[in-house]
């Protein structure tokens, strides 16, 4: 699905049975043998498809597990084929582990690089920037965090999170999602009232 700025309704009539594969910006790429870019939408046929009759089976089965021990050994699998550039890891774990709140040259620093490699090499695997994906980052802290407690104080958060203050939070917050995080906790809080007993959110941390 990409870099997204807000939740994502599935719909199906009966029952829905979804594997989700969690990737960096930085290796996704690599990993699918997609070209980088931030083109939109992206129609293609991969490999992966031809999972889904073994999947099946499994699902039917009630063997989830099992399911997801084919996924992730078809992953490793690619892996092995994959050359690891450690620059970018080195980034990406930095990046995580400050939640985005860490500044260029410091993310550099840690992947014992300069600022203009790192952002070359990021910009060419991921698509994006090295800051682009650090306020991504941050971003999806604030809208995760807001969309399990919609009644969170907006001042604590950003402080928690690194940011300069509330109206820092705020204009990120829209930068990346086209509203404000109020205005996005009112939705959240409205969407647990009506909700099902049915209804389901999955949430990366």
């Amino acid at each position: 699905m990409g870099l997204l700025n807000q939740p994502v309704s599935l719909h199906a009539k009966s029952n829905l049975e979804i594997i989700g594969i969690r990737c960096f910006p930085w290796a996704v790429f690599d990993l699918l043998g997609l070209p980088s870019g931030q083109d939109g939408v992206r129609m293609f046929e991969h490999p992966i498809a031809r999972l889904q009759s073994s999947l099946d089976r499994w699902f039917q089965a009630s063997e989830t597990a099992k399911a997801l021990a084919e996924v992730k050994q078809y992953f490793l699998n690619i892996k092995t084929g994959i050359t690891t550039d450690g620059t970018l890891l080195k980034a990406g774990t930095a990046m995580r582990k400050a939640n985005g709140a860490m500044p260029v040259s410091q993310v550099a620093a840690a992947a014992h690089t300069t600022i203009r490699t790192l952002e070359r090499q990021f910009k060419q695997a991921a698509g994006y920037t090295v800051k682009n994906v650090s306020g991504l980052i941050r971003f999806e802290q604030v809208r995760n965090h807001l969309w399990v407690y919609p009644d969170a104080d907006l001042a604590s958060l950003a402080h928690e999170l690194g940011y300069t203050d509330q109206a820092h939070l705020s204009r990120e917050f829209k930068r990346y999602s086209g509203t404000t995080p109020a205005a996005f906790a009112r939705k959240a809080k409205r969407r647990k009232q009506t909700a099902s007993n049915d209804f389901v959110a999955f949430v990366q941390d």
